[in-house]
């Protein structure tokens, strides 16, 4: 059974992927390929993308998808109309408005907030499930999958080489890990997976996981920021305001099965305090957690007590 690596820039971040199978590189290939296309048409950013001509077409006429990307919005959509979540695939405007994370990052107009709260409303994403096109009632709308489309990408990557029966394999998107089989670095089989620091530079940990056979997906408000007026603004938005979310979470890892669900509750969660958070991954089955706090806190659900 031979083994292969492959390092990648795309989607903005640093890639790996590690795969043991016979034909390792030939899947990697593929997978490589794979995400390729996905950075092209899942972009809220390329004026090309597919998910961009949905967002052009805003308020004039449906878009017709391919599956994938027609799945990834149902989903998102979903996930934003639950009570109180902070995923919302429908805040590109105030995405676009901010541009935290860019060079060209600025404070809107209180004006302009109160106005782009009237474009972020997911109820206004109409879906047509057999047509599967998406329309979005009001000009100036956009969606962004941002917050939602690693864990998704991650997730079909490690099903394809599931598919192609791969002994083991690994995935990072940029801090996105998603693991299958044994590890074989390891006797006891267990991938570790280090927890950032989020008051130190990259590569500076708090603990370390360990998983198999799941993935392990952090959000923070420390890598993304913009300073104005000597007051720091992350990129998680409350819907209700137009504002960066007021949170007493620095950073907040999920350990889940899925990527995707990692994904979805980072964010959901960020709306929470850091205590109902850590309360809120206990009731819920199949998920684990840790929480740091502003104030230099840790905590961590029941279930990675050991």
């Amino acid at each position: 059974m031979k083994d292969a690596k492959r390092l990648l820039n795309l989607m903005g971040t640093k890639i790996q992927i590690w795969l043991q199978h016979d034909l390792a590189e030939k899947l990697l290939n593929e997978a490589e390929k794979r995400l390729i296309d996905y950075e092209h048409r899942f972009s809220a950013n390329s004026p090309t993308s597919e998910l961009m001509q949905v967002n052009l077409c805003a308020g004039i006429k449906p878009v017709q998808l391919q599956t994938d990307l027609f799945t990834l919005i149902k989903i998102g959509k979903n996930q934003s109309l639950v009570k109180n979540s902070f995923l919302n695939i429908a805040i590109g405007p105030l995405i676009q408005a901010w541009r935290i994370g860019f060079n060209d990052a600025r404070y809107p107009t209180g004006s302009e907030i109160k106005q782009l709260l009237t474009l972020i409303n997911p109820n206004d994403i109409i879906l047509d499930e057999i047509k599967q096109t998406v329309f979005l009632q009001h000009q100036a709308m956009a969606i962004d999958l941002g917050a939602i489309a690693k864990g998704y990408f991650a997730d079909e990557i490690i099903q394809l080489f599931k598919q192609h029966q791969a002994k083991s394999a690994f995935i990072d998107l940029g801090g996105n890990v998603l693991t299958f089989g044994d590890c074989p670095f390891h006797d006891d089989g267990y991938w570790r997976v280090g927890i950032q620091n989020p008051f130190l530079t990259r590569g500076n940990i708090v603990t370390v996981l360990k998983i198999k056979n799941q993935s392990v997906v952090t959000s923070g408000i420390y890598e993304r920021t913009f300073n104005y007026n000597g007051k720091t603004y992350h990129h998680i938005f409350d819907s209700q305001t137009g504002y960066p979310v007021s949170t007493d979470i620095q950073s907040i890892t999920i350990v889940s099965k899925q990527s995707i669900d990692g994904e979805i509750w980072t964010t959901q969660l960020y709306g929470c305090s850091a205590k109902q958070a850590v309360n809120m991954i206990n009731k819920i089955p199949g998920l684990e957690g840790i929480v740091i706090t502003t104030n230099h806190e840790i905590a961590y659900s029941n279930g990675l007590s050991n």
